[in-house]
């Protein structure tokens, strides 16, 4: 049992499920009888949704549909960062929500050390917007994955890439 074991700890999203879950949102919206006047228009381009609305309380309920269709789909609600409500044209109401993917530095710096406070045979690298965790032990990895878990982080987290 010489050989290091070794997995990835990434944050990203699915982005063919967002674009589906957006579709279904839209749809819904168009077929609600309380939503389907609204004239409600969601876009997405890159990193971000826009969603332009009739009024703040249109706007709420766009969220909670596009929310659960996104839950619904397997996504996580902490890739959206929803930013502030804003006046559009026409006494209209706009938001932009930023999509988060990737793990800051700083996060990766408090990864790393809770992992090594808690378990100092395991070495974790940060590389890139990912943490490379290695351990010659697999349990200490599970047990890695299990701290994890059980922090609440700002982002969804993946384990990917291991090799045994």
């Amino acid at each position: 049992m010489a050989a290091e074991s070794s997995f990835d700890i990434v944050s990203q999203y699915d982005e063919q499920e967002l674009v589906n879950a957006l579709d279904q949102a839209r749809r819904e919206i168009q077929t609600r009888y309380d939503l389907k006047d609204t004239k409600t228009e969601i876009t997405q381009n890159n990193d971000t949704i826009l969603i332009n609305t009739e009024s703040t309380l249109t706007l709420k309920g766009v969220r909670d549909i596009l929310e659960s269709k996104a839950v619904r789909r397997g996504l996580s609600l902490k890739i959206f960062k929803p930013g502030k409500e804003e006046e559009a044209a026409g006494g209209r109401v706009r938001q932009s929500i930023e999509l988060q993917q990737g793990i800051s530095q700083e996060l990766a710096k408090s990864i790393t050390k809770s992992i090594r406070d808690k378990y100092p045979k395991v070495k974790a690298q940060i590389q890139g917007d990912a943490v490379r965790v290695s351990a010659k032990s697999r349990d200490e990895l599970q047990a890695v994955i299990t701290l994890l878990k059980e922090k609440d982080l700002p982002v969804p987290l993946q384990y990917i890439n291991y090799r045994g």
